[in-house]
């Protein structure tokens, strides 16, 4: 395993850590984000073991449908479950309530 990745996957579980402290203290909207950040460098991760390294979130998640959900080497539903999160990631950090 590459040093980058076991770096990225280091920080999928702290990522889950926060996750899992947030929602604990009813913080569901950041940890919906925390979440987030664990299957996003987790996705970066895989990706870094194939010699790919991309800068924007976009460009991972495509990436990530791309070189393991269409060629179906990681169950696709695995990239929706990504997809989904970016979006309830992006709800919980920028929605703001009346």
């Amino acid at each position: 395993m590459k040093e980058t990745t076991r770096l990225l996957l280091a920080r999928a579980a702290d990522a889950i850590e926060a996750a899992d402290i947030l929602l604990t203290n009813d913080k569901t909207d950041f940890a919906a984000g925390r979440a987030y950040y664990a299957m996003f460098f987790t996705a970066e991760a895989l990706l870094n073991e194939k010699g790919f390294q991309f800068g924007k979130h976009g460009n991972v998640i495509a990436a990530y449908g791309q070189h393991f959900a269409k060629t179906k080497e990681l169950d696709p539903k695995f990239h929706r479950w990504l997809l989904s999160s970016f979006d309830q990631r992006q709800i919980g950090d920028y929605a703001v309530e009346e």
